[in-house]
């Protein structure tokens, strides 16, 4: 019975001593964020808010304008760019990230091939100023989506993200020498989640580890996918960044417990004596996300959520069922318990027959009490609620009657 009972508190302390260093989980870097890409839900942070150097992290913005650019017409994945004397300049500056461009001429698709894979500014650089006309225009462009995004913590100098003193006379108008793009990891999050989801074949690119550009092998930097020396299972994603002020940092995603994850790790610790520290702390935060959190389907896209009703005014019925436009899905600590977090938002005074089937008849909305930080980097989850069937309107007489009715009560 002795030997039962100290087992037993051996197990508690085991178990309890894992909850604690869950809830006390340090990720080894200056500043992290981790989100649920679908939902936006916060579900780590680290001094998330405080703005610092991005680096090359800066070019998941630059690809995104590309991106923008095609999507509105202005731009062809085949489009060739003229690479300028100041972009080609740069590629015998063996102290930046570059591919060679002898041919001083490339096709769109090439460009943000070597900007995302291998970091290539000088491509980085010809994509600003194919759009823009210079890289200053350009960085205004950044800056005005930046702003479209509500993101305001930013300082933004240039496409690629070196330090403006490896640019030479090519500096944005007002800036130092010195100066470099910084920002917050929250709202470096906040890009990558617009960029994988206003354009998720980013990702066929991203998940290269490597490509051909022009004739010559490029390999990624991001040795977190497949085959790489930090590789893990889930990874498709997204970029590193390495300057002196930036220390070595990289935003990530992954797919784990069936969830889009996104990681951002500004200034990984030790990264002076570890070449792999960013991926190592990466590791760690994907760890903690996918021991501690899963996606949880309140109520599917077409059904009801708990026999669901919305008030129906002069309808031949006084109610009808509402349901679901689309599944709505959250994303919750394993321990937690979601019952009664889902609240109906109907009309109190009912909606006006004839109520069309489908029309909208009010809101399921997610209240989370478990949040992290700012809690989402948008709005909490919720689903419109639908009309199952139509509901038409009643004889005008018994209308008549009603509104007479509802008359003498509250005016007479």
């Amino acid at each position: 019975m002795k030997k039962i009972f100290c087992l037993l508190l051996i197990t508690i302390s085991f178990f309890g001593g894992a909850v604690k260093a869950d809830d006390n989980f340090d990720v080894s870097a200056r500043h992290a964020i981790a989100i649920e890409n679908s939902t936006g839900k916060i579900l780590y942070e680290k001094d998330s808010n405080t703005s610092a150097g991005i680096a090359s992290i800066t070019k998941i913005l630059t690809v995104y304008l590309v991106y923008k650019e095609i999507q509105a017409g202005e731009l062809k994945w085949d489009d060739k760019v003229k690479i300028s004397n100041y972009a080609y300049g740069l590629t015998t500056n063996y102290e930046t990230s570059n591919v060679p461009m002898e041919a001083r001429e490339y096709t769109v698709k090439q460009l943000v091939e070597a900007t995302m894979i291998a970091s290539a500014n000088s491509a980085a650089i010809a994509l600003a100023e194919k759009i823009a006309g210079t890289e200053p225009k350009f960085v205004d462009l950044m800056k005005k989506q930046l702003d479209a995004w509500g993101i305001k913590d930013y300082k933004l100098v240039n496409a690629s993200g070196l330090n403006n003193s490896l640019l030479g006379e090519n500096i944005y108008p007002g800036t130092s020498s010195e100066d470099e793009n910084m920002m917050s990891a929250k709202s470096v999050a906040i890009i990558a989640h617009h960029l994988i989801n206003d354009f998720p074949d980013v990702l066929k690119i991203t998940s290269q580890t490597t490509a051909d550009f022009a004739g010559t092998p490029i390999t990624t930097y991001n040795y977190m996918l497949p085959n790489m020396s930090y590789a893990r299972d889930g990874v498709d994603g997204l970029k590193t960044g390495t300057t002196e002020l930036a220390g070595a940092s990289f935003v990530a995603t992954s797919t784990e417990n069936k969830m889009r994850i996104i990681t951002v790790v500004l200034n990984a610790d030790n990264a002076d004596i570890d070449t792999n520290a960013r991926f190592k702390a990466t590791n760690d935060l994907l760890n903690y996300v996918s021991q501690n959190y899963e996606a949880r389907t309140l109520v599917a896209k077409g059904k009801s959520y708990r026999k669901s009703t919305a008030k129906i005014v002069d309808g031949k019925e006084k109610t009808v069922s509402s349901i679901a436009e689309k599944s709505l899905t959250v994303i919750e600590k394993k321990t937690a318990a979601t019952a009664g977090k889902l609240k109906i938002e109907t009309s109190e005074k009912g909606y006006v027959a004839t109520v069309k089937k489908g029309s909208k008849v009010g809101k399921a909305v997610f209240y989370d009490s478990d949040l992290v930080g700012d809690g989402y980097i948008g709005q909490v989850p919720s689903v419109n609620l639908l009309a199952k069937k139509e509901v038409k309107r009643s004889f005008f007489l018994k209308v008549w009657w009603n509104h007479f009715v509802i008359y003498v009560n509250e005016k007479l």
